[in-house]
């Protein structure tokens, strides 16, 4: 693993690291987006808003080729006022009982929009005056305290869909989900240890892992844990105020 590109590039494509058939490798298909990357119709946006939404009980991150569990709590995201593609980012991981904080960056670097609307179950938001929805594509940096025990480097590059609202505003897209399939917010690359230099795959989302093997999450209607990986964390849910 000499270079971060070879993990950054299978956003889109199967591990290298295990034959096994790979899960949830975009949100959306690229068939079903525009090419054209609209980043500077959208910056008017802060979207910021996107990645706090979700419960962090339903963010379900590994680490690691055995996916051991790690958990991902943003704290804190602003928008670079100076760049409005950056946002500055705070917060804390969990890998069994040990926490470190992080500090980094989330850069949004395309923004494309979907061809055809997605109106949900029963076409429930079909009246409801969304302007678009849209797919966001960027990378992140997050660097965790090093005077903190095990502490390293997060990186790597993100998905997230979206929606603009009736009155203008961007909005988290869950209208689908209620589907089987559905996650947001997927963070996909590797950690690097300040210690031993070593690095590891790392991909964190919502209600689903992004790019695993199929055999990890065994869920149909929700996440679920095969058994083969409980003993790597999975078993019980961490305390919901372990980041306080």
């Amino acid at each position: 693993m000499k270079n971060i590109n070879l993990f950054i590039g299978l956003f889109f494509c199967l591990n290298a690291f295990s034959q096994a058939k790979i899960c949830r490798t975009t949100i959306w298909n690229k068939e079903e987006v525009f090419q054209k990357n609209e980043i500077q119709k959208y910056a008017k946006y802060d979207c910021s808003v996107l990645w706090n939404k979700t419960e962090n009980n339903y963010v379900y991150g590994v680490i690691g080729d055995n996916y051991q569990r790690i958990s991902i709590k943003f704290i804190s995201i602003k928008r670079n006022e100076k760049n409005k593609t950056e946002y500055l980012v705070y917060g804390k991981s969990s890998v069994n009982s040990n926490i470190c904080d992080f500090t980094g960056t989330i850069t949004i670097e395309k923004i494309q929009e979907l061809k055809k609307a997605k109106f949900g179950l029963d076409r429930e938001y079909e009246n409801s005056g969304i302007k678009s929805q849209g797919l966001l594509t960027g990378s992140y940096k997050f660097i965790e305290n090093k005077n903190q025990r095990n502490a390293g480097t997060f990186r790597g590059k993100l998905q997230t869909i979206f929606y603009v609202d009736k009155v203008g505003f961007i909005t988290y897209n869950d209208i689908e989900k209620y589907s089987d399939g559905y996650y947001n917010n997927a963070f996909l690359g590797i950690w690097k240890s300040n210690n031993s230099g070593k690095e590891k795959i790392c991909n964190w989302g919502d209600y689903r892992v992004p790019n695993v093997n199929c055999d990890l999450d065994i869920g149909a209607g929700e996440f679920s844990v095969s058994e083969k990986y409980l003993k790597n964390g999975w078993k019980s849910i961490p305390k919901q105020n372990w980041w306080k």
